[in-house]
């Protein structure tokens, strides 16, 4: 039997190094992201998320910090470790967010490379500090 797709936007799994991969909630938990789409996200940790409670999570993408109201469609146990739980939980914002890769910043970037040794333009740099006025 072939499943319907009742999901009106599209989902995609996040990258890595996008700052999508994770977001946290307005309590201060962070969770994975399975998928995220526009309207909706599945998220994976170990806060236990209710279904048909109202939560406030961080997203964040090119445009800065969003604090996006949510309600919890869905949730269940994931995976059981000894010491442990597991949960993953369906989201639907209450307002649509830009979620396109295009729009999302990366969270890794590699910094400019900087000159080891660099030096003041007419000083000498041989490792030596000298104050001047000290005895």
């Amino acid at each position: 039997m072939t499943a319907i797709e009742r999901r009106g936007v599209t989902r995609r799994a996040p990258a890595p190094d996008e700052t999508l991969a994770r977001v946290r909630l307005r309590t201060g938990r962070e969770l994975s992201v399975v998928d995220i789409g526009d309207t909706g996200a599945l998220l994976e940790g170990t806060a236990r998320l209710l279904p048909g409670t109202h939560v406030e999570v961080h997203i964040v993408t090119r445009e800065g910090r969003t604090l996006v109201r949510s309600r919890v469609t869905r949730a269940a146990v994931f995976a059981l470790a000894a010491d442990s739980l597991r949960y993953r939980a369906a989201l639907a914002f209450d307002t649509r967010v830009n979620t396109a890769p295009s729009r999302v910043a990366a969270t890794h970037t590699t910094p400019p490379a900087v000159a080891p040794g660099s030096t003041y333009p007419g000083q000498d740099n041989s490792g030596r500090t000298t104050v001047e006025g000290a005895c």
